[in-house]
């Protein structure tokens, strides 16, 4: 496992943002932590996906626990008067033989009164051991530590200011995103309120800490003892702005990447609460900040934040997001960097809008130029502008030193009579590709080319160098060896073309991006959603030195952090062109308009150029002009969840999430495939099976939708009725999909036109102005 400091014994998670790209030689030790921390836990997640979340070991014997425990009865709350008295009368008295090795005394930290039925507390282990005794108590386990997981992005998903749906939708006027993250920059020119309303009369926020509120940022609070809400890391700027910065001309990052940044929803307001640093989210913090979020009237809540996938009653954001939904609040998560490995996802509970990560059209485009003639297209940001366009030596040293091969500095700086005024190859490695271009610098090298790991395919995640660089893809990597290797007098030249648009090849499945199954779920298929996640340009935190500036506006980052604010966003314009609708109503409209084919007309691919199947694509790519007017919605209301969660766990594990005295016995339980769900994940055995689905109708009160089967796989699928006809609006109709394995050939069918499996098909109800899609894996 990974050494971290030591401050108290937590779980630490992953992160769902995958590279900063302030790494250059000014910037070295400021950001250190933030931009290894990424790939580190990339990597520890993966090998432990069957393990519970690594525990450290710490000297201090205090600890912050989150603590359950009962409601009081109404006797109890006569007695304390209120919750926080109640949740008091659980401390441990502070006996001498109970106080730490420190002198610390046992304390709360956060009163719950929304998420759970509990508080988060510095305790010891003998507190808590006290603390058992007490009637009404229910458990106390260690906090975790959860981790964090643009000016052409919007135009990407078709909204511009010329397009009606993002008009008619006001922008996402009126509506408010809660962002749980590291903190906000206010005085970002993204965050002024030019053209903002006031905020709506239901909003209970506010900012603290000196920071001052307009009528885009009107909530700024944090949830972590010692720390501000303004954001030192950056991370929490970027996804604000993301999901709802204002209108800001001139944008970029070292020139590339220029326009007018928007956040999706820019007349959205904004609500920041800090629950984040630089090693992690705690817990604690995590919850506060949800409870904040809903007390203060969010409509959405944004969270990049994700873990390894657990039972949602011990999954702090399954319980959080829970409590979120009952009042009306959409929560969109991060589904994970975790990925190209399958089971790999994060926040896979269905009230959850899970979103996968994509690349867009968009690329700083760096070419390498071989003696040959051959070309192949890399990446890299900070551009040179005279970069000579003649022919120089090539040079690999990876087959006489395998750290050369990884241009560490030691075998670089042995050899600089052999690197001075060479291109150099290097092979990509997570941890310092950054310092590769010093190194090669250092060492006389006149360029860098740098070769992608195989398990990246052909994502690449664009970065600044020290040194001219094109970072390019390991097929290519390999092309350009073999080259290498085929002539005693190997060259190449770097070509710089600055950003590039239209790349036909988008939207593509990022590498990292986690996949499915849903381990906790497998009825339930996730990821819901794919947003845009690689080389995103989005607000950054003001004052950080880089090679041409000194201070950035703007930086260019990839992750699953950076796909769920655009999801976020998205569900903002949703909700302002429909406020009356449910969390479930938005994420159906989302769902069931993504679309399946990328610019080029082909299925969108995965990170080896191959059809993405439906574990990492989910539904689709996003398509806001569509989603707002879906002309169908699968809804799914609180208490059908808890049917659900019926069917999977007994009464007192559901009774942690739903925060209610639910009892089992009493409730028609509703099966995993059977929950109204916009999608199907269904598991054949040698029996047929059958599950009902029931969508509402808010288009046209008079509308007929026909059926449309797309099907790839070896299963017989019968639908009945083949034809919905509505008369008015709201009205909800409700058809039967039969499933029978060993399908025989039926050429009134359909062939799935999206995958490269034969476990998918699709549903398609269409009124020829509408299609209604939803998606079907077959479980192995």
């Amino acid at each position: 496992m990974h050494k971290l400091h030591k401050f108290t014994k937590f779980k630490y998670l992953k992160t769902n943002s995958i590279k900063g790209k302030m790494t250059f030689s000014s910037l070295q030790n400021m950001f250190l932590v933030f931009l290894v921390i990424g790939p580190l836990c990339l990597k520890s997640v993966v090998s432990q996906q069957n393990e519970n979340p690594t525990i450290i070991e710490v000297e201090n014997n205090m600890q912050t626990y989150i603590v359950n425990v009962q409601k009081p009865t109404d006797k109890l709350s006569m007695q304390y008067q209120d919750l926080d008295n109640w949740y008091k009368s659980f401390l441990p008295e502070t006996l001498e033989s109970l106080l730490s090795s420190e002198g610390e005394r046992p304390h709360i930290i956060h009163s719950y009164h929304h998420v759970m039925s509990g508080f988060s507390a510095r305790l010891s282990p003998q507190h808590v051991e006290e603390m058992k005794k007490k009637p009404g108590f229910i458990s106390a386990r260690l906090q975790r530590i959860y981790s964090l997981q643009t000016t052409h992005s919007p135009t990407f998903l078709g909204l511009n200011t010329y397009s009606e749906p993002w008009a008619e939708s006001n922008y996402g006027k009126g509506t408010i995103i809660g962002v749980l993250d590291t903190g906000i920059s206010p005085k970002h020119q993204s965050f002024n309120d030019e053209g903002m309303p006031n905020p709506p009369t239901k909003w209970r926020g506010k900012c603290e800490d000196g920071i001052v509120c307009n009528n885009k940022l009107i909530g700024a609070k944090s949830l972590i003892d010692g720390f501000s809400p303004i954001d030192e890391e950056g991370h929490g700027t970027h996804t604000s702005s993301t999901a709802a910065g204002n209108f800001v001309e001139n944008a970029n990052f070292f020139g590339q990447a220029s326009g007018t940044s928007a956040g999706i929803a820019p007349r959205a307001h904004v609500a920041m609460y800090r629950v984040c640093y630089t090693i992690g989210c705690p817990e604690a913090s995590m919850v506060a900040g949800m409870e904040a979020a809903i007390d203060d009237g969010v409509d959405v809540m944004s969270m990049s934040i994700g873990g390894p996938t657990l039972p949602y009653h011990n999954d702090t954001i399954a319980i959080g997001t829970f409590a979120a939904m009952k009042k009306g609040i959409l929560v969109s998560c991060s589904a994970g960097n975790s990925g190209p490995y399958e089971a790999s996802m994060s926040n896979d509970a269905p009230w959850i809008l899970t979103v996968a990560a994509s690349t867009i059209d968009r690329s700083f485009r760096a070419t390498v130029v071989l003696g040959n003639e051959d070309e192949f297209d890399g990446e890299m940001i900070n551009q040179p502008k005279d970069f000579p366009s003649k022919q120089f030596p090539l040079i690999f040293l990876g087959y006489e030193n395998k750290d050369a091969a990884y241009c560490d500095e030691k075998p670089l700086q042995n050899r600089t009579d052999v690197v001075k005024g060479k291109i150099v190859v290097c092979l990509s490695s997570s941890f310092s590709d950054q310092q590769m271009g010093i190194n090669v610098r250092d060492a006389g090298g006149v360029g860098m080319i740098l070769i992608n790991e195989i398990k990246h395919g052909y994502t690449i995640l664009a970065d600044a160098f020290d040194v001219p660089t094109s970072q390019v893809s390991y097929a290519a990597g390999q092309q350009i060896l073999t080259y290498l290797n085929s002539t005693t007098n190997p060259t190449a030249s770097l070509v710089f073309n600055g950003t590039i648009l239209g790349v036909k090849e988008a939207p593509m499945i990022a590498f990292f991006s986690s996949r499915g199954p849903n381990r906790q779920s497998p009825g339930i298929l996730k990821p819901d959603i794919t947003g845009p996640g690689v080389n995103i340009l989005a607000a950054w935190k003001a004052s950080v030195d880089n090679l041409t500036q000194d201070n950035v506006a703007f930086n260019v980052i990839s992750g699953t952090s950076m796909s769920c604010p655009h999801l976020s966003g998205v569900a903002s314009l949703i909700k302002s062109y429909h406020p009356d609708w449910s969390p479930a109503a938005i994420k159906s409209a989302i769902m069931t308009t993504a679309y399946t084919k990328g610019l080029d007309g082909n299925p969108i691919r995965d990170e080896k150029k191959q059809p993405a199947i439906l574990l990492a694509l989910g539904s689709g790519h996003v398509n806001p002009l569509k989603a707002e007017d879906p002309g169908l919605v699968y809804d799914i209301q609180p208490d059908d969840y808890i049917a659900y969660l019926c069917g999977l766990y007994p009464d007192e594990q559901v009774r942690m999430i739903v925060q209610s005295q639910v009892e089992c016995s009493s409730i028609e339980i509703i099966q995993e495939a059977q929950l109204n769900y916009p999608s199907f994940s269904i598991k054949l055995g040698s029996d047929k099976k059958s599950y009902s689905r029931t969508v509402t109708n808010v288009g046209k009160a008079t509308s007929t939708y026909e059926l449309i089967l797309e099907n790839g796989s070896e299963v017989d699928i019968n639908v009945s009725p083949t034809k919905l006809v509505f008369t008015e609006v709201n009205q909800k109709l409700t058809y039967t999909v039969t499933f029978t394995h060993s399908r025989r050939h039926n050429d009134n069918v359909a062939p799935l036109r999206h995958s490269n499996q034969s476990g998918e098909a699709a549903i398609i109800w269409t009124d020829g102005n509408h299609s209604v899609r939803s998606p079907i894996y077959f479980q192995r």
